[in-house]
């Protein structure tokens, strides 16, 4: 590995390998590679065969200033195993654009050319721009492999909203080279939680009324996963409490599987004094059946009543606990944004609240992305609309600032 420093503002000497699979938006990456030297990276290209059909190796040979690599087997490669040294040689591997199908083959382990096989054997961070038509992109199967990866530590950047190729506009515009530029060559964040013990809660709780049926809240989960490996990668030791979601297992962390709202409570409450800090990303239920039917109910002429109950209030107890975690909340809302935020961060005495808008055609429940609104005693920030995993890095820093801000 290189050594990474910096001098008089560029850094210098980081090792860059650019894997480019084959989709339209392979020439932004030439853009790309052009960005990183400029920087003072060195970079080396990988490409698959449906890459060369868009730019031709040479184009990349000539920006990198070294060759550009396309099998798997090379026999001018010492041993044959130039994926092997490619993987050693890199400090950040980046796959721009990351087409559907390499995705697809990454997040199922499979390694069947040069690029699949360097993802299973690099050791160093990775990060994927994914490029595809808005149809592809929203399918199910592609936000599950995008979820896998995620679990796997890879970051994710992008995509975009915008005009395609196609002719069709929605999400699935490779991020612009300066955008993923920026990324790579921001020098990796201190361990800014080292040392520290991070509680999260994720996800929905699920109240029955009978057998059959439950009331729920609209949640995914993807921000509360996305700050657990968040915490993880800033040095924290991550436990993480989680309603029924269709996430797969974040890697090491603590989970802690839950349904309802009571099991949500008995599992928070559990563990809070043992952690530094508390984040409340779950929606949880406000109400609960009275009386939850032991049969289901039968379907009746007219109306029907139920009676509800509420339900205990995690984040106001553990913000009074004798020896409470730095408590983060989390508000939704359709409306009134700002004022409900500040009443709720007042009222249950927390020490922090990210607030965010539901209901709306970008973000929220569900999505890839999301902008927050964060509030603290006479202060605020504003994160823009983006990846939920670059956003949860963000609050996780800010989260660290505002701990030792307090310790002054």
């Amino acid at each position: 590995m290189s050594v990474l420093f910096k001098s008089q503002g560029m850094t210098i000497n980081k090792h860059i390998l650019l894997a480019v699979s084959g989709g339209i938006a392979a020439y932004k990456s030439a853009e790309l590679v052009r960005l990183l030297r400029k920087q003072g990276a060195a970079v080396r290209v990988v490409m698959t065969r449906s890459a060369m059909q868009f730019v031709s190796p040479l184009t990349f040979q000539a920006l990198s200033g070294n060759p550009v690599h396309s099998e798997l087997l090379d026999a001018d490669e010492e041993h044959a195993m130039g994926h092997i040294s490619l993987a050693r040689w890199a400090d950040a591997l980046i796959i721009a654009p990351a087409t559907a199908n390499t995705l697809a083959k990454c997040s199922h382990g499979l390694a069947d050319d040069l690029l699949s096989t360097l993802y299973l054997a690099a050791t160093c961070p990775v990060y994927v721009a994914p490029a595809m038509n808005q149809a592809m992109w929203h399918k199910p199967v592609t936000q599950e492999n995008i979820q896998k990866l995620k679990s796997h530590g890879v970051t994710v950047i992008g995509p975009e909203q915008g005009d395609q190729a196609c002719g069709e506009t929605g999400f699935g515009r490779m991020s612009e080279p300066a955008e993923i530029c920026r990324r790579l060559m921001t020098e990796p964040a201190a361990q800014c939680l080292a040392g520290f013990k991070v509680l999260i809660s994720a996800g929905p709780t699920r109240e029955p009324l009978d057998p059959v049926r439950y009331i729920t809240n609209r949640s995914s989960g993807k921000m509360g996963y996305a700050l657990a490996a968040a915490a993880l990668k800033a040095g924290a030791k991550v436990t993480l409490v989680s309603g029924p979601v269709s996430l797969p297992s974040p890697a090491n962390v603590e989970l802690i599987s839950v349904e309802t709202a009571a099991q949500m409570h008995a599992a928070v409450l559990s563990e809070a004094a043992e952690h530094d800090i508390y984040i409340g990303a779950a929606a949880v239920a406000d109400y609960s059946p009275v009386l939850p039917e032991q049969q289901k109910i039968k379907k009746q002429a007219g109306q029907t009543t139920l009676i509800l109950q509420k339900t205990r209030d995690i984040l106001a107890e553990v913000a009074q606990l004798p020896n409470r975690p730095f408590t983060v909340g989390f508000a939704a809302e359709t409306h009134d944004l700002e004022q409900y935020a500040l009443d709720k961060l007042a009222r249950k005495k927390l020490d922090m609240i990210a607030a965010n808008w539901v209901g709306r055609d970008l973000g929220g429940f569900d999505s890839e992305q999301n902008a927050l609104q964060v509030f603290w005693k006479n202060g605020r920030k504003d994160f823009a609309m983006t990846d939920k995993n670059h956003l949860a890095e963000q609050l996780i820093g800010l989260i660290a600032e505002r701990m030792e801000h307090k310790k002054i």
